[in-house]
């Protein structure tokens, strides 16, 4: 393709996006005592810019994620017109996925979850097979995630959505009943192991990027790619859930030193901690085939690619070395690969995410979300 397609073409541009955030952050932190009438209950500021967002209260913590899904539902409703399949439970699986693993990277484990389901016009439900799929896939969320799936919100925004469209999003609120499993960049040490987790594609990031470059190839969502699989399919294989790694290394009273979810932001989200440490990956996964094919179809260079994009690893635990071999056997019992990919520096470091094997560094001004 002879035009460069990145991410600020198809519509997010970070550079826009991280200035509100870290304005949003501003003003929430200043809300800090609207709580003080209840008693035995008190924010964690050091949650703040995390992932997700922690409550103390006397004998544990709460924690909260709201998170959405994105535009991946759009893709899902061309593939449904290719094929037949309304893939509408893989994307409920995606939505609660891009929610429970930001909840779990401060240690809380999944208790409720809820959906919110805003449609464009109410005749939206009357396609049967697509409103059943959405809800089985999200019970299978839920249970993957072992989590009540609690309630939710299905308004009708005639006039702010397209008549044909939804905007799948949801919440969920985690609890994390001893206080000493609470994860902390703090705890980090110097020549932690980082393993990586696979993912199993794109996850919920990047769908506006693969539907721009769907608009722009002769075949669309149909152009077959390097696996055999039409581009539309692969884009929209489920997210991992990576809940029951983590909730297996708490029972095994192994202690995770600090968490990532591997999303927007791509492999940046490595140093997403405050401390300025370094990260150092001597091995990588090898993507999946998607991401050959965006490669090739965008013209992004590899530094672009895995500053996008989950590459093929979609989480990573930081863990003292001798804790590696029990955290790799806990992703073989749960059919997640792991990867025992690199290390962290912490002494006399600038703050920086090093890829060694494709000869790619990301500085701290590369993630700007705080």
């Amino acid at each position: 393709m002879a035009k460069k397609i990145d991410y600020k073409s198809s519509g997010v541009h970070y550079d826009l996006l991280d200035p509100f955030k870290v304005a949003a952050q501003k003003a929430a932190a200043s809300t800090d005592g609207n709580i003080n009438y209840l008693k035995g209950f008190k924010e964690v500021p050091k949650s703040r810019g995390e992932s997700a967002f922690l409550i103390e209260t006397d004998s544990g913590y709460i924690a909260h994620v709201e998170e959405t899904l994105g535009t991946k539902n759009l893709i899902a409703d061309a593939m449904y017109k290719i094929t037949g399949k309304s893939y509408y439970d893989s994307i409920a699986i995606d939505t609660v996925a891009a929610i429970v693993n930001d909840l779990i990277t401060m240690g809380a484990l999944p208790m409720t979850l809820a959906m919110h389901l805003a449609v464009g016009d109410s005749h939206w439900f009357e396609d049967q097979q697509r409103q059943n799929d959405l809800v089985m896939g999200w019970k299978k969320g839920c249970d993957l995630s072992s989590a009540l799936w609690a309630g939710g919100e299905t308004p009708t925004l005639q006039g702010i959505l397209q008549k044909d469209a939804v905007l799948l999003s949801g919440s969920a609120v985690g609890i994390i009943q001893n206080k000493d499993s609470v994860i902390r960049s703090s705890d980090l040490q110097d020549e932690d192991r980082i393993i990586l987790l696979e993912s199993s594609g794109i996850h919920a990031n990047g769908a506006s990027l693969c539907r721009k470059i769907a608009s722009e190839i002769p075949e669309g969502y149909q152009t077959k790619i390097s696996d055999g699989r039409m581009f539309g399919e692969a884009v929209l294989d489920p997210t991992v859930i990576y809940v029951p790694v983590l909730k297996d290394c708490m029972l095994n009273n192994i202690k995770l030193h600090y968490v990532s979810h591997i999303t927007g932001h791509g492999w940046r989200k490595i140093m997403r901690a405050v401390e300025p440490y370094s990260y150092i990956i001597q091995a990588i996964p090898e993507p999946p085939a998607v991401f050959g094919f965006l490669q090739e179809q965008s013209g992004l260079s590899d530094e672009e690619m895995y500053g996008t994009f989950n590459m093929g690893a979609g989480f990573a635990l930081y863990v003292a070395p001798e804790d590696t071999k029990a955290v790799l056997d806990i992703c073989v019992k749960n059919n997640i690969k792991g990867i025992d990919a690199g290390y962290v520096k912490t002494r006399g470091e600038e703050k920086k995410v090093s890829i060694v094997p494709k000869g790619i560094k990301f500085g701290s001004e590369t993630l700007a979300v705080r």
